[in-house]
């Protein structure tokens, strides 16, 4: 019974999705006459259900940390049998247990910052592009007008934000594929809202483009899971290794693999699926961006890492191809922030890049074979880095946005001068993401660089050396720009510039809490490597077939921190002659990315809206075309043949209704109905004639109900015929089918 706790975690903030739903808000009306939301119960709910979710999982980890570390076998498994027909299996171990514990202080964190966030945003007006890239200097999108419109409710939000919890846990703690992918499209649909809050027209476009993605990687992905299934014979995750060794159909292997990896990297943000990820964090909240980018894309990563380290474990060929894909992702995602004006998008854009990074770890575990510590523990670390990054860094941004209502650096520019906390809070994220040293960025990414010079491998590997560093260092401008441009410099508009320095109250102790613990956290976390960082890479290594811890990296010899130098040189190279001369004209900074570089607006919605349906008609009409030219020929044909066939078949049958077939003579044939309505009509006749000499002497009756009944019965089988031909009686037919199968499946 101790293992039902496994099912709390993904159906308790499910149900507590419903009840803030029971617990929602009601409008009132201010001083001015507009409608405001006053998200009472629905808030509460959530902040409720997330804090004792996190208090959970703390307390689950607190009682299988110890055992986690030398455990390699599951430390608790639960199966729901009967549902969706494989059933729902979930286990704990100790990677599954550290990504629980950290998804529930990401989701506790956010949900303090949610009311303040949502109620300093109901004051500033809609927009119908993306937020905070509007009438700023520089900006493509100067001449939008503001619209006045009442904010959507964040009741809605706060139901949905707890059934995606709900979700993402079912995901990591899934034991199976099949698990794994229906509370991973679940996942996508909830937290589709989010992306869709705002119901502008730059929110409703980007939505848009996160559910085609992830409902197009689905169901790709959905393809190779049965494929697996087919194949192998299971879907457990800790049993496809053992049973992809046997297989000896590699070439098939590869393409189910590759069909999950397209649902689970699309999910992620790999490129170059990556086109929702900087469309989306814009425009939806900032609680929901942190989310976003800081654990619904590590549940891409926990896909990736399930085909990779079970069906492809120490497969080079597999470890080339997530390399490739890695080395894309990670230098696209930091060229597209270096050139972003807008705070969260370069974020988001940052996300990409930092899942490149991840992605490199994982194609290295393939290249190393059985010695891959170095890129086991830098792909965990990076990816538990990454997720309580950007936490801190989209709550300082949800902050900075429900004050000044905009993210375009040029307008929030200056807006940290005069605020310490925020400027450390934020300083806190960009030194950890910039990979400075004493910082937790700084261990996982030497640690990953460390496995890329630990294999050699050529000039190839030499080049993917190059570019981490070159991306490394992009990651250092990119977080040095909005560093300065918020918390430094000045802003343009004197006036503006000291409305942001008179405002001293700018979070309220709830948020407070939520940024300045979420930012402790991690700076203690980079602080002590060895006892902290390294006890999580061992909890969390047998998820990825490591036995062994490996030796103990010297994480601040000359060595290891020349890597880090190298990376910190050439950002400010690339902050100096790149940004600040290049991207920056007459104090503004401008969005100088090339429009045709938009592979979303230039290349897949093309593709998908234009040249797929014309493909596709060219296709239908050239078939058609086929179609009646094969008709001309063979309607003339089969009309001879026809003829033929139906003459042989009229001889025949008039030969065998004259010899074998020929009618037998019928004496007693009867006039009306069969021998059921004579034997009824028989009986009835026989109760009148008893009745005519006994109760009706003085009124009997003369009626033949063998003919009554032989005409009733007529009437009736007419009328069954009838219906039962009609459109309306097979339709129902269906239904009722339809709902008895349910209630099997429901039921047994």
């Amino acid at each position: 019974m101790a293992n039902v706790i496994l099912a709390v975690p993904v159906f308790y903030p499910i149900i507590g999705g419903i009840a803030a739903w029971a617990l929602r808000g009601w409008r009132s009306e201010e001083n001015d006459g507009r409608p405001r939301v006053l998200p009472k119960g629905s808030a509460l709910a959530a902040d409720f259900v997330a804090i004792t979710e996190f208090l959970l999982m703390l307390a689950l980890f607190i009682g299988f940390a110890s055992k986690a570390e030398t455990a390699s076998d599951a430390l608790l498994t639960l199966e729901i049998p009967g549902i969706c027909g494989f059933g729902l299996h979930f286990t704990l171990d100790g990677f599954r247990l550290l990504y629980g514990l950290i998804a529930g202080l990401m989701w506790m964190m956010t949900a303090l910052l949610c009311p303040e966030y949502f109620s300093g945003h109901s004051h500033s007006g809609k927009k119908s592009g993306t937020p905070g890239e509007h009438d700023a200097p520089g900006s493509k999108n100067g001449d939008c007008v503001l619209e006045e419109e009442s904010e959507p409710s964040p009741d809605r939000f706060y139901v949905f934000f707890l059934l995606t919890l709900g979700a993402t846990m079912g995901v990591f703690l899934s034991e199976d594929l099949y698990t794994t992918f229906i509370f991973f499209e679940m996942m996508s649909f909830t937290s589709y809202v989010w992306v869709a809050h705002e119901e502008n027209n730059a929110a409703l476009r980007a939505a848009d483009t996160y559910l085609a993605v992830a409902v197009t990687g689905g169901l790709v992905m959905l393809m190779g899971i049965f494929g697996v299934w087919h194949e192998l014979g299971t879907l457990t995750i800790s049993e496809l290794s053992a049973a992809a060794a046997a297989y000896d159909n590699k070439p098939i292997l590869y393409a189910l693999g590759g069909c999950m990896l397209f649902g689970f990297g699309a999910k992620a943000g790999a490129f170059p699926l990556h086109i929702w990820l900087p469309k989306a964090h814009p425009v939806a909240p900032a609680p929901a961006s942190a989310l976003l980018s800081g654990i619904l894309t590590k549940t891409g990563i926990f896909g990736v890492l399930a085909v990779t380290c079970s069906l492809f474990l120490y497969d080079k060929q597999w470890g080339v191809l997530i390399l490739a894909i890695g080395a894309a992702t990670m230098f696209g995602g930091a060229l597209l922030a270096v050139f972003s004006i807008n705070l969260k998008r370069t974020l988001a854009c940052s996300s990409m890049s930092q899942i490149g990074f991840i992605l490199i770890g994982v194609g290295m575990q393939c290249m190393l074979g059985e010695e891959n510590a170095l890129a086991v523990h830098g792909t965990l670390l990076h990816m538990m880095n990454h997720s309580m990054i950007k936490l801190v860094l989209f709550m300082a941004a949800g902050v900075i946005y429900m004050n000044a209502h905009a993210l375009d650096l040029n307008v929030i520019r200056g807006y940290g001068r005069k605020k310490p906390l925020l400027k450390v809070i934020f300083l806190v994220g960009a030194l950890a993401i910039g990979g400075i040293p004493c910082f937790g960025g700084y261990i996982s990414k030497t640690l990953l660089h460390e496995s890329i010079l630990e294999y050699g491998g050529g000039w190839i590997f030499q080049a993917l050396e190059y570019l981490f560093l070159l991306s490394g260092g992009m990651t250092v401008a990119y977080m040095t720009k909005l560093f300065v441009s918020i918390c430094v410099e000045k802003n343009a508009d004197e006036g503006l510039q000291r409305k942001y320095d008179a405002q001293k109250t700018y979070m309220n102790p709830a948020s407070t809490f939520a940024l300045a613990g979420s930012a402790l956290v991690l700076l203690i976390w980079g602080l002590f490597p060895h006892t902290i960082m390294d006890r999580a890479a061992r909890i969390g290594q047998a998820f990825m077939g490591l036995e062994e811890f490996g030796e103990t990296v010297s994480y601040f010899s000359l060595k290891n921190l020349s890597g880090g130098l190298i990376s910190i040189g050439i950002g400010v190279i690339v902050y100096l002659f790149v940004i600040r001369k290049l991207l920056i004209k007459d104090h503004t900074y401008i969005n100088a990315w090339p429009t045709w570089l938009d592979l979303e607006e230039k290349l897949y919605r093309p593709l998908l809206l234009q040249v797929l349906p014309f493909v596709c008609g060219a296709v239908c009409h050239v078939l058609d075309v086929m179609t009646d030219t094969l008709t001309a020929i063979l309607i003339p044909v089969g009309h001879v043949l026809a003829r033929l066939l139906d003459s042989l078949t009229d001889l025949s049958v008039v030969g065998l209704r004259k010899t074998v077939y020929k009618d037998s003579p019928k004496p007693h044939e009867r006039a009306w109905g069969n021998v059921l309505t004579a034997a009824i009509g028989t009986v009835l006749n026989a109760v009148q004639a008893l009745a005519n000499h006994t109760w009706r002497r003085k009124n009997p009756r003369a009626v033949d109900y063998r003919r009554e009944v032989a005409l009733r019965y007529d009437v009736w089988r007419e009328s069954s015929t009838v219906i039962s031909r009609s459109l309306s009686y097979g339709l129902l037919l269906v239904i009722i089918g339809f709902t008895l199968t349910l209630v099997y499946i429901l039921w047994w």
